[in-house]
């Protein structure tokens, strides 16, 4: 008997080490990544450029934009959950696996609405902001169907460490090549028309054609390995409420969703703000074009060093290194840079690279928690909490658009004219000291109460597999 047992353990411990072996190559990396290229030539012309389009271009108040934002991210954080518990309660799944489906399926329609928000028809004062809040809506609910799916791809393609780690590399390569791509393309190609209500659909709409191409590079480039399908049972309910009850047990999740709304806040509201401050305060608005240069020209050192880091000192500790590097930046730039534009490249650059350091790892950190909530309940639910993560990164991104949106009312700006010497001061507070102090928060919060070290992730990933959970 006692040889029997030992034989059963040898035998789960032998394919708990197959499981740990890195399977991903180069390709199915680099195809993942395309993913979130795909993403960002969509997401990113809306978080970005959006609220310069409503207030500059459409023609309604930063104060209604900013409500716009907040009402429109809330309920598509709403949306984010109601995607994940249906792509993980579908119990039939065809050729293109679990989540492929979405993303091949959802991104034309995408890339149509997100041309559409940057329309600017010729309504009244009010149908402007009815128009600017419906399409916006909109937007974010195509993009829940798509990025949800694609956000819990990862934790199905691997459960090895190293090639999760790798998997949010590419991620985050492929994100911040979009970020240089918006950012470096779009207000200079919009520049080119006479009308800029004719420039913003044309150019945005040709980002985002391009965006489908490489969501389906990605859908064509990567396999789904390890996909559990829920079993229908004969008069079985409330399989979603007892998965979100599940995820309010999970520790590790709850540090992580706060640590993000806090990160992420920080992230966007340096993004949404940006263009005003290069207008405003350094007199260059075409800097982003610039600013967006030198921030990819530091993504792959930061990408190499977060590999490096993350293999001696684990994720954990990595993430807390990045959030360091990314507060002390702004508070010197804050500080020092005034409107010297090269000192502020100098300083920004040198917070951008800190930056890709956490953004970069939490992408693994989510995958760590979908095993950490399967062992802890015995349900295995990506798409739930992966959206219910995606949940708190869009309230995030409600408040990145509605406290500039507020703030911006409050300091006295008034669009393309002088501002006053307060809201001026108001701006450098906006864009470098608060996103600052959310960082700070974070890094004390994640130092103390984030538990779940590679090592322990190790730990339960083994016990998985010898309870024979893993496929």
């Amino acid at each position: 008997m006692a040889k029997t047992l030992d034989a059963i353990k040898e035998r789960k411990e032998s394919s708990f080490d197959h499981i740990q072996e890195p399977k991903l190559k180069f390709m199915e990396k680099l195809s993942y990544g395309f993913g979130d290229f795909g993403n960002g030539l969509m997401f990113d012309l809306g978080m970005i450029f959006l609220l310069k389009f409503y207030t500059d271009v459409l023609g309604i108040s930063a104060a209604y934009g900013g409500i716009i934002f907040l009402v429109a991210k809330i309920f598509d954080a709403f949306v984010d959950t109601g995607v994940g518990t249906f792509v993980d309660s579908r119990t039939k799944i065809g050729k293109f696996g679990k989540f492929r489906p979405f993303i091949l399926y959802g991104t034309v329609p995408l890339a149509i609405l997100t041309t559409i928000s940057f329309l600017s028809p010729d309504f009244s004062d009010t149908g402007k902001v009815i128009w600017a809040f419906a399409t916006y809506l909109i937007f974010n609910v195509a993009y829940s169907f798509v990025n949800i799916p694609y956000g819990s791809l990862s934790a199905s393609m691997t459960f090895n460490a190293d090639d999760r780690t790798q998997l949010s590399v590419f991620r985050n390569f492929g994100s911040q090549s979009a970020l240089f791509v918006t950012g470096i393309l779009l207000i200079p190609l919009v520049k080119h028309f006479d009308n800029p209500a004719i420039g913003f659909p044309v150019v945005v709409g040709a980002l985002s054609a391009t965006g489908v191409i490489f969501h389906l590079l990605c859908v064509r480039g990567v396999k789904e390995r390890h996909v559990v399908v829920r079993q229908k049972v004969e008069g079985e309910h409330g399989v979603g409420k007892k998965a979100f009850i599940n995820l309010v047990k999970n520790g590790p999740f709850a540090v992580l969703a706060t640590y993000t709304l806090l990160t992420i806040t920080a992230m966007f509201l340096k993004q949404s703000t940006q263009l005003y401050y290069f207008q405003y305060l350094l007199g260059k608005e075409t800097l982003v074009g610039i600013v967006s240069l030198v921030n990819f020209a530091v993504l792959i050192p930061a990408l190499f060093l977060t590999t490096k880091l993350s293999k001696v000192f684990g994720k954990k500790t990595t993430a807390l290194i990045g959030l360091g590097g990314f507060v002390t930046f702004e508070v010197l730039n804050y500080l020092f840079s005034g409107d010297n534009v090269t000192l502020f490249l100098i300083l920004n650059g040198c917070s951008a690279f800190f930056l890709v350091i956490p953004n970069t790892v939490t992408w693994a950190f989510i995958a760590d928690v979908v095993e950490y909530g399967q062992w802890k309940s015995g349900v295995r639910t990506e798409g739930i909490i992966y959206s219910s993560y995606s949940f708190t990164r869009k309230v995030s991104q409600a408040l990145a658009g509605f406290i500039p949106g507020v703030m911006l009312t409050m300091i006295g700006y008034k669009p393309n004219v002088a501002q006053a010497e307060g809201t001026l001061q108001g701006l450098k507070t906006l864009y470098f000291l608060l996103p600052a102090g959310l960082s700070l928060v974070a890094l004390v919060l994640f130092l103390c109460l984030y538990r779940l070290t590679d090592k322990r992730h190790k730990q339960i990933v083994s016990e998985l597999a010898l309870r024979d959970e893993l496929h």
